[in-house]
């Protein structure tokens, strides 16, 4: 399962104002299916299509901390 923090909810109309469009299904694409994964401190990193994600995990939830395009 997926969660959206409130900060990772408005990343999309913050980007949005600034022209980049990113899709939540671009976001949770790049959690399931990664092309490339990392860790950064606590967090961990997905990377897919343009689109990196910091999220947490914790049992089967993958909780969304932030993303941005590449």
């Amino acid at each position: 399962m997926i969660y959206f923090s409130a900060y990772a909810e408005q990343k999309f109309a913050v980007l949005n104002r600034h022209g980049v469009f990113i899709r939540k299904e671009q976001v949770e694409d790049a959690l399931n299916a990664p092309a490339l994964r990392g860790k950064i401190g606590r967090c961990l990193s997905a990377e897919k299509d343009g689109v990196k994600v910091i999220y947490s995990k914790e049992g089967e939830l993958k909780k969304v901390i932030t993303f941005y395009p590449l």
